[in-house]
C-alpha cells in the first residue's frame, strides 16, 4: 500500500521514486486525497534533491495524464501539430506571430496559452485584450478553428492538466516554484496534453527573465527537452536574450498593436524578428514542412511578404469572435490609454554617457504592473489600455531630445510613477555597449 508520507520521506532522502509512486502522488493532487502540507512537503523535498531525468519523465506523463488529453487525428489534417512555450521575457509578443507564420507555412497551431506571471507578459492577456475575442472558447470552437484556420490562441482550460494547477498555486506560495524538475513537469504536462506532434521552446536568459544567464537556461533547457522526447514529442530548444525588451512595446494592446504591424510589414523591431524567424524556422524543421533551417527561413519570409501570415491572424481573431477588420482597424479595436507622453533620461544619466548599456528589464516589466498592465495578485483586473511604447535598446544614442520610451498611463500620478521606474531601469556610458546576439544557442531537436 502506498502512503504520502512514506514517499515524501524517500525523496527527502535522496532517493529515486518509481512510476507506481509518482502516479500515485500526482492523483492524489488531483482529487484532494493528498493535503496542501504534504505537497508543499514534496515539493521542497524536490526542490532540495531533485530529480532524476527518468523521475522528471514519470511526473511529467502523470501531470498531463491528470485530466483530457487532445488528439486530433479524427480531424484528419494535412500537416503537423506544432505549437511553442517561452519561458517569458518583457515584450516578448512572438507567439502572435508565430502562430500565423506556422500556419500559412501549412502547419496547424493549437497555441494553449498561459496569463502574465510577476514582471513578465503573458500571451493570453494580450489576446484578451482584443474586443470580443473569446479567449476560453467551447472544445468544438477551438477544434474547428484549429482545422479552418490554422491557429487558434487561447487560455488553459481547467481539464488540461488540472494537477499542474494545484501543485503550482502550492509551489507558489512556498518559495519551490525554481526547482527546474518541477518546472519541467510544469510547462510540459500542459504541453503534452494538447496533442503535438512537434514543441519549440524558448528558454529565455537575462535580467528579464526567470533564468539570469545563459548556463541556467541551458540547465533548464536541456531538462525541458530531454523529459518532452522521453515521453514520446519530439522537441528542440532555442536559448534567446532578455537583457533588453525584445519588442518596441511592454503591455497588452501595445504589443498587439506591435504584432499587427509586424505582420503588416510595418515595423519590426531587430531583436524580436530575429528570435521569431529562428524561433519559426526550428518548428517548421521539426515539423518537416521544410528540409533545413535555411529553407524554412525563406518560408518564414516569403509567407510575411506575401501577407499570408498576417490574414491567418485576422482569421484567427474573426473566428473568435473578435472583429473582422483587426488588421485594418486596430487602432480604434485596441485603445490605448489617454495619458501619454514620452520619458526622457536625467540630467545625471547624460552625464555618465550618450550611449545605452545596462537595461534592468525586470524593472521595465514591473513599470507595466504598477501602470495595471499586470497583476500583483492573481484576482486583480487588468487594464488593457495601459503600458510602453517606443522603448529604445541596448546600444541606442541618448541625449534630451531622445525618449527612452513612451508611457500609457489612466492617470497623471501613475504615469510618473511609472516614468520615474523607466528613466531608472537605464544606466548610460560614454562608449557604445556589444548589443547581446538575440539567440545564444540550440539544445536538441
Amino acid at each position: 500500500m502506498l502512503l504520502p508520507q512514506e514517499i515524501i520521506r524517500k525523496k527527502r532522502d535522496g532517493e529515486a521514486l518509481l512510476e507506481a509512486e509518482i502516479a500515485f502522488f500526482v492523483q492524489g493532487i488531483t482529487d484532494h486525497s493528498i493535503s496542501e502540507s504534504q505537497i508543499s512537503a514534496l515539493a521542497m523535498a524536490v526542490f532540495f534533491n531533485g530529480m532524476t531525468m527518468q523521475e522528471r519523465v514519470y511526473l511529467t506523463e502523470a501531470m498531463r495524464d491528470s485530466g483530457q488529453v487532445l488528439h486530433w487525428a479524427d480531424l484528419n489534417l494535412d500537416g503537423p501539430i506544432l505549437d511553442k512555450h517561452s519561458t517569458g521575457g518583457v515584450g516578448d509578443v512572438v507567439s502572435l506571430m508565430l502562430g500565423p507564420i506556422i500556419a500559412a507555412c501549412g502547419g496547424y497551431v493549437p497555441m494553449i496559452s498561459g496569463r502574465g506571471l510577476g514582471h513578465t507578459g503573458g500571451t493570453l492577456d494580450k489576446m484578451s485584450s482584443i474586443p470580443n475575442y473569446q479567449a476560453l472558447p467551447s472544445d468544438h470552437q477551438f477544434r474547428q478553428v484549429v482545422q479552418d484556420v490554422g491557429v487558434a490562441i487561447i487560455g488553459q482550460t481547467g481539464s488540461l492538466a488540472p494537477a499542474d494547477k494545484r501543485f503550482y498555486a502550492t509551489r507558489d506560495v512556498t518559495a519551490t516554484v525554481e526547482s527546474i524538475p518541477l518546472i519541467t513537469a510544469s510547462i510540459l504536462s500542459k504541453k503534452l496534453a494538447a496533442g503535438l506532434d512537434g514543441l519549440v521552446l524558448d528558454v529565455k536568459a537575462g535580467n528579464g527573465a526567470i533564468m539570469p544567464n545563459v548556463a541556467a537556461a541551458e540547465e533548464l533547457a536541456n531538462s525541458l527537452v530531454q523529459v518532452s522526447q522521453g515521453a514520446g514529442l519530439a522537441t528542440s530548444a532555442l536559448i534567446t536574450d532578455m537583457n533588453q525588451v525584445l519588442a518596441y512595446s511592454a503591455g497588452n494592446a501595445v504589443e498587439v498593436r506591435e504584432a499587427i504591424r509586424y505582420l503588416r510589414g510595418d515595423a519590426r523591431a531587430p531583436q524580436l524578428h530575429q528570435v521569431t524567424v529562428a524561433l519559426a524556422a526550428e518548428m517548421l524543421v521539426l515539423g518537416r514542412l521544410a528540409d533545413s533551417v535555411e529553407a524554412a527561413r525563406e518560408k518564414v519570409e516569403q509567407v510575411l511578404a506575401n501577407g499570408s501570415a498576417a490574414e491567418k491572424f485576422g482569421q484567427m481573431v474573426a473566428a473568435l469572435e473578435g472583429p473582422k477588420d483587426i488588421l485594418e482597424n486596430y487602432q480604434s479595436h485596441l485603445p490605448l490609454a489617454s495619458v501619454a507622453a514620452p520619458v526622457f533620461a536625467s540630467a545625471e544619466q547624460l552625464e555618465q554617457g550618450q550611449f545605452v548599456e545596462h537595461i534592468d528589464t525586470r524593472q521595465v516589466g514591473m513599470s507595466v504592473v504598477a501602470l495595471g498592465g499586470g497583476r500583483r495578485r492573481s484576482e486583480d483586473t487588468l487594464d488593457y489600455s495601459v503600458g510602453l511604447d517606443n522603448v529604445i535598446g541596448l546600444a541606442t544614442p541618448v541625449d534630451e531630445q531622445t525618449p527612452l520610451a513612451t508611457v500609457y498611463a489612466a492617470d497623471q500620478e501613475s504615469w510618473q510613477a511609472a516614468a520615474a521606474t523607466v528613466r531608472s531601469a537605464f544606466k548610460l556610458s560614454s562608449e557604445p555597449t556589444k548589443i547581446p546576439t538575440a539567440v545564444h544557442k540550440r539544445i536538441g531537436g
